[in-house]
């Protein structure tokens, strides 16, 4: 099994999981077609089916349909193609999954587990090859990021909690995470805040900026390596404890995210108007000396 991990948008990932044997392959948040549609050709697969984590996010700050966006011309271009997922919003919508199903494309086995909370319909694909070597893959979309996890947009820090420890934290230690988004730095200078002391935040986050420096991809990271400086998987760590001062699980978590929304917000970029005025010059006369 070959993943294919593709930049697209201002940080989005879109997966191809490719069966080696037969050449077939699905994608994951199948987002930008045509940038899909060149990998596809460049590696002389047949697009078998979409997997979609979740529809678009219902934040103002997100990309318009960020996950999903693709997938209706994709449905056109490719008449007969699959298209699953959990939430009847998702584009082009064939096949709606539930949690623990199962789903086979040659021999690449998918488990769907479903974690509601950066939105209500948001699904998680676990994929495996029976008898291989290879490590499985989770595909988290947004709810887990390396470093971090997804705002609470349609639901509550219990669900996240739930998903985090008992959904996702408990696969197999050695699963390769396939997030969502590029946003590893960023998660980790907030991992540092939280817990300054951690040596495995700090060794990650130098990795990380000399990743993000040669614009190169972080993902993916391992269920093991996240459980040792992710603090959203480190609610019963004494250090992050400290940090929000709570004890409880779901409230440690509740309160991470909170500092989190809140960590180095980036400023508000000025108005366009305002700033091609200036370009030409005509807030002058207001400006002179007299």
């Amino acid at each position: 099994m070959k993943v294919k991990v593709i930049s697209v948008l201002e940080d989005n990932y879109m997966y191809l999981v490719i069966e080696e044997s037969t050449r077939h392959a699905v994608a994951v948040d199948a987002a930008v077609p045509k940038r899909l549609l060149e990998i596809i050709r460049k590696e002389d697969v047949v697009l078998r089916a979409i997997l979609t984590t979740h529809h678009h996010c219902p934040s103002p700050c997100c990309a318009p349909r960020d996950h999903a966006r693709g997938n209706e011309e994709l449905a056109r271009l490719l008449p007969g193609l699959q298209v699953f997922g959990a939430d009847e919003r998702i584009g082009a919508l064939t096949h709606r999954v539930s949690h623990g199903q199962e789903l086979s494309f040659g021999a690449i086995r998918v488990r769907c587990l479903f974690t509601p909370c950066h939105t209500s319909g948001h699904m998680c694909y676990f994929m495996w090859e029976d008898d291989s070597p290879d490590a499985p893959a989770l595909f988290s979309g947004d709810t887990l990021f390396v470093g971090g996890c997804g705002q609470f947009f349609e639901g509550t820090a219990e669900q996240m909690h739930t998903n985090l420890t008992q959904i996702l934290g408990t696969l197999p230690k050695d699963t390769k995470v396939f997030c969502g988004h590029e946003c590893t730095v960023r998660n980790l200078k907030f991992a540092l805040k939280v817990e300054p002391e951690n040596e495995m935040v700090k060794e990650k986050l130098a990795w990380a900026k000399q990743r993000d420096d040669e614009d190169l991809p972080t993902v993916p990271s391992t269920l093991h390596e996240e459980f040792l400086y992710n603090p959203f998987l480190r609610v019963t760590e004494e250090a992050v404890q400290r940090f929000t001062g709570r004890t409880e699980p779901v409230e440690v978590l509740r309160a991470l995210r909170s500092h989190r929304d809140n960590f180095k917000k980036p400023k508000e970029r000025p108005n366009p108007q305002a700033v091609l005025a200036f370009d030409w010059g005509l807030f002058d006369p207001f400006l002179e000396k007299k």
